[in-house]
């Protein structure tokens, strides 16, 4: 009895410590830039105080039970190819270990990516085990080493892991190979020009570790058919869990998308002024891959205005979601067209040719312009018209005449009928009209009326004095 016992306690254990090593993250190993160009400054700071603060915080938000390496290279040795150190080794869970070692760290030496990269997956080797490489970067090889060979031949050989690579204040055309070494190890390449921008692109980077499931979506955002760098919000419309962010880098960018369906927030970036564009109802699938390109080339918005269904002139303004002006036509009683950037827009609409009353100007909210299309918005607006003619002894006087909407108290419409009349084109309703006579006969009282403006009908009143 005792030794069954026994046996049971040491199956439940097994069992136990397999349950927690099936639920443990694989480590994740930080390769650090410490080559003597880390001293350079960006916004008049030093590069290696921005990564050590901006590495430590994201180092300080990984998960509780994550296993964290650190290397180092360039740190010891001032022109030494082979200066590089393991200062903590990848079975660590202690955050702490790993900050204190980055506070250390002073930059002196040179910049050897591929020999960095080539001790870390030796490291996975012997060990059997699967990681997330990060290697963080301010320069490009300088020892004469080739890192996306290294991670190919790494790859072929069947070794488990995942490398992404982030340039910190790199120029454009030194990324080359670093975008070959970071695509051959299953991973992204990103950029950083600040410490705004490592600390995203850290945020974004420990999230895509090689426990996440292969991408089963990718996107590209293009302007004018040329790829562009923009961040991708997935919104779950379904589920309602956390966005998930991925970000394109003038590339085809994948992540994975459990299976549902999304509204995509994409935002350019590279200084553009264009706004973001939301893409609704795009479905994921574990068992398939799907695309989408996001274009930002102009869409358009056909308007047509009309009076009693009859076209009619009017000013119309494409307002964004900040209230400012996107674009402005007068239709000259015909329809327009307006072209501006993909995104949601407000269309205020104001008529013109003397129409009077309290609905001479509308507004269509919600109008979706998608890149390369075009979306058709009408608005009928409606009016009656009404002349009036003052009169004393039959002949017709100067008088001056208000128009009051009798719901509101509001005034409308005004004028003088100059001896002759005066005709208002007024939206149906309920009026009240004073008219009050001028020059020789401005002693004579003022007169009031009430009338009644249909749609389409003329109403017309003389009054005598």
């Amino acid at each position: 009895m005792r030794r069954l016992t026994m046996c049971l306690f040491v199956m439940l254990f097994a069992f136990a410590l397999q349950a927690q090593n099936e639920s443990s993250p694989a480590p994740i190993i930080f390769i650090y830039d410490a080559s003597g160009s880390m001293w350079g400054q960006i916004d008049g700071k030093a590069k290696v105080e921005i990564a050590t603060s901006v590495l430590s915080t994201s180092v300080n938000n990984l998960p509780e039970n994550q296993s964290i390496g650190l290397v180092a290279y360039g740190h010891r040795k001032k022109g030494d190819c082979r200066d590089v150190e393991t200062l903590v080794t990848m079975d660590n869970n202690s955050k702490d270990k790993v900050t204190s070692a980055l506070k250390n760290i002073k930059p002196l030496g040179k910049t050897p990516l591929a020999y960095s990269a080539s001790l870390v997956i030796d490291q996975l080797r012997k060990s059997k085990e699967r990681a997330t490489i990060i290697l963080i970067t301010d320069g490009i090889e300088s020892c004469d080493g080739d890192i996306c060979d290294v991670v190919q031949t790494a790859k072929t050989e069947g070794i488990n892991f995942k490398l992404h690579i982030v340039g910190f204040g790199l120029k454009e055309g030194e990324t080359k190979q670093l975008r070959c070494a970071a695509k051959a190890g299953d991973g992204n390449y990103y950029d950083a020009a600040n410490a705004s921008g490592l600390g995203d692109v850290l945020n974004e980077v420990t999230q895509q570790t090689i426990d996440r499931p292969k991408g089963n979506v990718t996107v590209l955002a293009v302007k004018n058919g040329v790829a562009i760098d923009a961040y991708v919000k997935a919104y779950d419309v379904i589920a309602k869990r956390k966005p998930i962010l991925v970000r394109t880098y003038a590339d085809t960018a994948s992540f994975y998308l459990p299976p549902s369906k999304y509204n995509f927030e994409v935002a350019p970036l590279e200084g553009s002024d264009v706004k973001s564009v939301t893409v609704t109802n795009i479905e994921s699938f574990d068992d398939q891959i799907v695309h989408k390109t996001i274009s930002f080339d102009g869409g358009k918005i056909a308007i047509t205005t009309t009076n009693n269904n009859e076209h009619w002139d009017c000013v119309v303004k494409v307002v964004d979601a900040d209230g400012k002006v996107a674009a402005a036509v007068r239709t000259y009683d015909a329809p327009k067209e307006m072209e501006v950037n993909p995104g949601t827009y407000s269309l205020k609409i104001q008529a013109l040719r003397g129409m009077k009353g309290l609905a001479t100007n509308t507004e269509i909210a919600n109008v979706l312009v998608e890149a390369d299309g075009t979306i058709a918005k009408s608005h009928n607006f409606t009016t009656g018209k009404f002349f009036v003619d003052a009169q004393v002894n039959g002949a017709s006087i100067d008088s001056n005449v208000t128009i009051y909407e009798t719901n509101s108290g509001k005034s409308v419409a005004g004028g003088r009928t100059y001896d002759r009349g005066k005709e208002f084109l007024l939206n149906p309703g309920r009026y009240e009209i004073k008219i009050r006579p001028l020059g020789a006969h401005k002693d004579l009282a003022t007169q009031v009326i009430i009338v009644e403006i249909k749609q389409g009908e003329s109403i017309t009143k003389t009054l005598q004095f």
